[in-house]
């Protein structure tokens, strides 16, 4: 082999190799420090793309599962307004009762029906009243539209909960007739007799809405349990693709180590050999 000194290969060769060994090791420490495999699109541009969609896919679901719990929670305060509905109405199967009977004078169904117009009156008052999140449950045309999805077209879906007016003239339904107690009174026994089928059927009437809002409501919580296990999947597909191993990297990086310190000392070795040239001008 001949000696030069043009140019220093050995040391050009040993720089370059210091230089990639320096590049890798900055991207093991990254890893290390962060925990992620992935840290730039140059690190995997496609495993980022697809750990990119898988995050959003996780973010629309766990939205989602707050949408349906929020959802179990208006059709909660819904069915607890119609469990109060149905007390008032049990009370007024009693006062309806009482006042049919020969036995009762006309002065004491007097103040039974003032009993009984109070509790038509609140009824309206629960059906009007009754909100969530500041906005009324009850009403004309009213419905809950519950939205889930997992951030594409495929993955969603909308539950709707129709809810609708609730007052003493609407209390269910007799196929398609509102169940009513609003024109209902108590004055005369065959009146109150006539109010109590009245009660009896609107009692049926909250009974059949009150299941159809419980059959929502686990619908939304079986929903919502479907959407859970998914995002625990889609976690952990996430995480295989993103997740730094910790074991190999820590294994690289003292190889990385190793090779830079070997690198230093290589490219001070080329350094030396030109250096030998000056022994043969003395």
């Amino acid at each position: 082999m001949s000696l030069t000194i043009l140019n220093n290969v050995a040391g050009l060769e040993a720089q370059n190799s210091l230089s990639s060994t320096q590049m890798s090791l900055q991207q093991t420490l990254e890893a290390l420090s962060t925990g992620k495999r992935i840290n730039s699109g140059a690190d995997d541009p496609a495993g980022l793309a697809i750990a990119n969609g898988l995050q959003a896919n996780v973010t629309a679901l766990t939205q989602s599962v707050q949408n349906a719990t929020d959802g179990v929670g208006m059709l909660q305060v819904a069915d607890g307004a119609l469990s109060q509905i149905t007390t008032l109405l049990n009370s007024a199967v009693s006062l309806a009762t009482e006042a049919s009977t020969g036995t009762v004078s006309d002065s004491q169904r007097t103040a039974l029906q003032a009993e009984f117009a109070s509790i038509q009156s609140e009824i309206t008052n629960i059906g009007q009243n009754t909100t969530y999140n500041g906005q009324a449950i009850f009403g004309s045309g009213n419905q809950l539209a519950v939205y889930m999805s997992d951030s594409s077209g495929a993955g969603t879906q909308t539950v709707t909960v129709s809810l609708g007016t609730v007052n003493d003239a609407n209390l269910g339904f007799s196929g398609t007739t509102p169940i009513s107690i609003a024109s209902n009174d108590l004055s005369t026994a065959g009146d109150a007799q006539a109010a109590l089928t009245n009660i009896n059927g609107a009692i049926a009437g909250i009974a059949l809405l009150r299941g159809t809002l419980g059959a929502s409501s686990n619908q939304l919580t079986a929903a919502s349990n479907v959407m859970n296990s998914q995002i625990t999947n889609l976690t952990n597909a996430e995480n295989n693709i993103m997740a730094a191993d910790m074991g190999t990297e820590t294994a690289r990086l003292s190889q990385e180590s190793i090779l830079q310190q070997t690198g230093i000392a290589a490219l001070q070795q080329s350094n030396q050999l030109q250096q030998s040239v000056l022994k043969l001008l003395q």
